[in-house]
């Protein structure tokens, strides 16, 4: 009897760790596939009306024989992306499964634009997965009707991004778009970061069974879909390095682990790609005192690929420069944390704050507080990007705007000035001083949108869905909350050093998610000036950098060198470089977006019938009227990029140069303007000009929302948590130019 009750409880565990092993395995999941595109073609006379449009807004500004400015999002991510697949779950609020063919009909239908990539992070793309995104892609540009003149150009790409734990091993995140999609001009898979690799390669390693446990624990299918989603990616071995690429095995994961690595293996491919640097300022992952030095050094910038810089997206702005850091550092490395300065909070000082008012409080005498206190900056500036974890039940509130730009519009996160466009374009490199290098990158904007939705910036509405804006606050996070942030602790009136290689916390959980919710934007645009709505003309508008970016709004601009040498009087356009040595003359043309109407065309609604139109644009499209917003002035910045080595940074940028204020006319405002100063400076300048609408309400415009004391410090927060409302604030839409370059030479006869 003993022994059928042995063998009957044997028989019911073996049951049991057979069904743990299967949930743990995703049978109970579903694939997460590239879903179906809608095949219905976007009307023609839709398409003509907005050409139609700028043409005459062109002609009323004075723009001569003008190439059609085209919008787009270079920067999309769909639920093939690891991260966007957790923002899908009911953990993060999540609105479930948004994949690639959502991405293409957001594009036609929603958001109406001309031209998307896709950019799903490459460690998390299985080998089927990017099988289904390449034909998803050539589904949506086969439906875009005559590749002479499509809808809309879908490009096909991915988002290589590395993430560093010190400002030595950290080089950010960069966009591949690949110029085709046949294919004979396509990678056999995308190229991984070596950092994101490890990292996942970690996460790969939860036993099965264990997995399994979770899943017995999930309320939602949605989360079995996760478990079937990374079992798919458990067994993909690594690519071995140091193999052509041709030569690997088609179905592992391949990684680069430094820029130059990656641009070492696009050579090999041989494929025309452009790779754009992003979220360069964004502290959200960027360790403190990261800059941009390292990467103009030997290989580590391909100037032949790297030619755009994204100056703006859903996280926020990184156009400006400032001379504060988070922290310092000595001679041997060690992090210092500095003071605070007057517009600049560090957030290892306010650790040493919050430690001393809580010491304070407890009744400790003041030495002893400040002893406390000068710990915690020490222990905070340590722990990097960590800071926060170093002071015991902190809320985010106890953090008030550290680490924050206060005088910066709609700034990144943790603000890196050593990685803002200001900085990187100021750079020189001298190692080779017969040929010092700069830095020649084309201005353009985007989205980061993790929904499927590219160009989301056209309405500031739906903070859940067009931003990336989630909170822990007042949600049933349920199984995986440990995934969007550490433990909840007591307060203590002591810090506690963060040790990066003990830590259990992981992932996402290391990141401070609830004063980030506070920054994210619906993202902006990159526009072209191209000589046709095809693929290939949009693709030589990028190339030759003739491309400018918006904070959303489809502000039309053109900024033109009128003085050229050797061009009989032809002007040159945005992202151009030349040599003279006579005195610049510019002009600058901007007409403001049209006002949006609410809902979606009659288009949209036909095409994709009212439930799909609410799941994938939530029933909020790209609906303009007949009314321009007015352009209220335009600013001029003129940085003279490093001559020497080691010259400051800081008065090589004049922001803004100049300044025009524009009359109120919806046609636009035209500036010309020239440089007398510039024949004899004996140096090389580059000038960007940034063209600002009136003032609008827009979704977290207001980060933080601090009340300030009489002396400009933040006394109090009202973040944006939770989603129960838009969290709108004034704020001014604008965009950016490209750089004109202009490189010194004494004049020649031709220029006098």
């Amino acid at each position: 009897m003993l022994k059928r009750i042995v063998l009957v409880l044997l028989a019911l565990v073996c049951i049991a760790g057979a069904v743990l092993y299967a949930i743990g395995r995703g049978v109970i999941g579903r694939h997460e596939g590239p879903g179906e595109v809608t095949r219905l073609v976007r009307p023609r006379q839709v398409v003509a009306a907005r050409s139609s449009e700028h043409r005459r807004a062109a002609s009323q500004i004075g723009v001569a024989r003008p190439k059609q400015i085209l919008f787009g999002d270079l920067h999309v991510h769909t639920t093939f992306s690891f991260d966007a697949f957790l923002m899908s779950l009911p953990v993060s609020q999540g609105e479930g499964s948004h994949p690639p063919a959502d991405a293409c009909d957001y594009a036609r239908y929603c958001s109406a634009l001309d031209f998307w990539s896709i950019n799903d992070h490459a460690e998390g793309i299985s080998p089927r997965n990017w099988r289904e995104t390449v034909e998803s892609i050539r589904q949506c540009n086969d439906v875009a009707g005559d590749p002479q003149n499509p809808d809309t150009v879908a490009f096909l790409g991915w988002e290589w991004t590395d993430v560093g734990d010190t400002p030595d091993d950290h080089y950010g995140h960069k966009n591949v778009v690949l110029a085709q999609t046949d294919e004979a001009s396509i990678p056999a898979r995308p190229i991984a970061s070596g950092s994101t690799v490890r990292r996942a390669s970690v996460a790969s390693q939860i036993p099965t069974l264990a997995v399994g446990a979770f899943g017995l624990t999930a309320r939602d299918r949605r989360y079995h879909d996760l478990i079937r989603f990374l079992d798919a990616r458990r067994d993909i071995e690594i690519c071995p390095d140091g193999v052509d690429v041709h030569d690997l095995p088609s179905d592992c994961l391949e990684k680069a682990d430094s820029p130059d690595a990656l641009y070492r293996k696009l050579d090999e491919w041989g494929h025309d790609a452009i790779v754009i640097p992003h979220g360069t300022t964004w502290g959200f992952y960027t360790p403190p005192g990261s800059q941009w030095d390292k990467q103009l050094e030997g290989e580590m910038h391909d100037p032949d690929r790297q030619t755009l810089l994204e100056i703006y997206s859903g996280h926020g702005d990184s156009d400006v420069y400032r001379d504060w850091r988070a922290v310092r550092f000595d001679a041997d490395g060690k992090a210092l944390c500095p003071a605070p300065s007057k517009n600049y909070l560090p957030t290892c000082w306010q650790a040493g704050e919050i430690i001393r008012e809580r010491c304070l409080a407890e009744g400790a005498a003041a030495p002893e507080c400040e002893r406390r206190a000068e710990q915690a900056r020490s222990n905070a500036a340590a722990a990097l990007g960590q800071a926060h974890l170093t002071v015991p039940g902190a809320e985010p509130e106890d953090w008030l705007d550290a680490g924050q730009c206060r005088d910066c519009s709609q700034p990144a996160f943790n603000y890196r000035p050593g990685g803002s466009a200001q900085y990187i374009m100021a750079l020189g490199n001298f190692d080779n001083p017969e040929a010092p290098r700069h830095f020649r990158f084309g201005f353009m904007s985007s989205s980061d949108n993790h929904f499927a939705r590219p160009g989301t910036g056209y309405k500031e509405v739906h903070r859940r869905g067009f931003t990336e804006s989630r909170s822990r606050r007042g949600s049933d996070l349920g199984p995986l909350a440990n995934l969007v942030g550490p433990a909840i602790s007591e307060p203590q009136a002591y810090s506690t050093p963060f040790d990066r290689k003990s830590t259990a916390i992981s992932g996402f959980a290391l990141f401070e998610l609830e004063r980030q919710t506070s920054f994210f934007t619906t993202g902006g645009l990159i526009a072209t000036h191209a000589e046709g709505r095809d693929r290939e003309s949009i693709w030589r508008a990028m190339q030759s950098r003739e491309v400018y970016g918006t904070s959303g709004p489809r502000i039309l601009l053109w900024f033109d060198l009128l003085n050229p040498p050797g061009t009989r009087g032809k002007p040159v356009p945005m992202g151009a470089e030349v040599t003279m040595g006579s005195s610049p003359i510019f002009q600058v043309r901007a007409v403001g977006s049209l006002e949006q109407l609410p809902g979606c065309p009659d288009y949209a609604v036909s095409g994709l019938g009212p439930e799909r139109l609410e799941n994938v644009c939530k029933s909020e499209c790209y609906n303009p009227g007949d009314r321009r917003r007015l352009i209220t002035r335009v600013e001029v910045v003129r940085i003279r990029p490093q001559k020497t080595p080691g010259e400051p940074v800081a008065p090589l940028i004049e922001d803004p140069w100049r300044t025009f204020e524009c009359e109120p006319n919806p046609d636009g405002c035209a500036i010309t303007f020239s440089d007398a100063d510039y024949a004899t400076s004996g140096r090389d300048s580059l000038y960007y000009v940034r063209a600002l609408e009136a003032p609008a309400p827009g979704i977290n415009a207001a980060n933080v929302r601090c009340e300030y004391d009489a002396d400009g410090n933040c006394v109090d927060v009202n973040l944006c948590g939770g989603l129960e409302n838009e969290c709108l604030a004034e704020h001014e839409p604008r965009a950016w130019s490209s750089p004109i370059f202009i490189n010194w030479q004494a004049a020649t006869v031709d220029e006098l």
